[in-house]
């Protein structure tokens, strides 16, 4: 029965979607003397309706409760925004935030790069590339997984003289091997955010070199050329001719992994759970909104983090328009 109802509500949604799209066309049909201006409207309205009530509204219901406390029953004004600004576990948050969104673009995009120029060319490069690009097709909770594995630590302490414990995670299992001791690389505050950051530089490592691979191979052979001609080589070549011809491939790279790293939840939930000051503000706003019940400050710290990433998306949208000659 329950395979039988989700068929039949299947169905019902296939209908409501026909229906909807030939009144569009019967409506843009009847317009159709009026210009294109006119039927392009009302292909439009369906999207802006989608994102007054998906996007907009929630939106400003979501600024509306930031107001409030923690039960949504009592107006505090801006409370919650300076529990989030001086609280020192909201400082945390906010520190550690900023760390994943200064650390990882930079690091991702110069190793996608640097990648991206070493294999340009080379034998095998297909699968030098695809090798590298392979996380981007992991999830990021499954990445999460893998990960915790290399980083697991099992306490020696817990065993005996005949029966030491033995360390699973692939790094601690190396530091042995060199002849150190084991660490438990999530436990100990500020590294242990940047044990976690490594994880999505692993992941959008690849993002970012396969961008860049596409816009080096654009870069015209005459130019190339032209420049070998006049003397120009290695770290010159790169620094006067690559670099500007990628330039606005290097900014959508850069300003797209930041916005990942504003967002970033999976990892973190994944991992620690947010524990041992690895905190993040997508974390927090899930934990405060629904683990601690505290809707007010959990609304505020989504109205913080829209804050974040809009700069970032005007900046791109900017920095897109400029390489287009608008």
């Amino acid at each position: 029965m329950e395979i039988a109802d989700k068929l039949l509500s299947m169905v019902y949604a296939l209908v409501a979607f026909a229906v909807v799209l030939g009144l569009i066309l019967f409506l843009a049909s009847r317009y159709e003397r009026r210009g294109g201006r006119s039927i392009a409207w009302w292909f439009i309205a369906p999207t802006l309706l989608l994102l007054a009530v998906a996007l907009v509204y929630p939106a400003l219901r979501t600024i509306w409760y930031s107001f409030f406390d923690a039960s949504g029953a009592s107006f505090v004004g801006l409370d919650n925004y300076g529990t989030v600004f001086t609280q020192s576990d909201q400082l945390v948050v906010l520190r550690n935030t900023v760390l994943w969104t200064l650390v990882t673009p930079f690091v991702a995009t110069a190793v996608g790069m640097l990648y991206a120029i070493l294999v340009d060319g080379a034998k095998g490069e297909g699968v030098a590339k695809a090798l590298v690009f392979l996380p981007m097709a992991i999830s990021l909770v499954g990445a999460s997984i893998i990960w915790k594995f290399m980083y697991d630590f099992r306490d020696p302490a817990a065993g005996t003289e005949k029966n030491p414990v033995e360390q699973i995670g692939l790094l601690n299992q190396v530091i042995l091997w060199l002849g150190g001791d084991a660490k438990n690389f999530l436990l100990d505050s500020p590294g242990n955010t940047f044990w976690l950051i490594l994880v999505m530089i692993w992941i959008q490592a690849g993002f970012a070199m396969t961008i860049l691979s596409a816009s080096i191979k654009a870069i015209p052979s005459e130019m190339v050329e032209a420049a070998r001609l006049d003397g120009v080589h290695g770290f010159k070549m790169f620094r006067f001719i690559t670099l500007p011809s990628i330039r606005p491939s290097v900014v959508v790279v850069l300003t797209t992994i930041a916005i990942a790293c504003l967002k970033v939840f999976d990892i973190v939930r994944t991992m620690t759970g947010g524990q041992f000051n690895t905190s993040v503000v997508a974390n927090e706003f899930y934990t405060q909104t629904f683990s601690a019940a505290n809707q007010g400050l959990g609304a505020a710290l989504a109205v913080v983090l829209f804050i974040l990433v809009v700069p970032i998306i005007v900046y791109n949208v900017r920095q897109l328009r400029a390489s287009e000659g608008r």
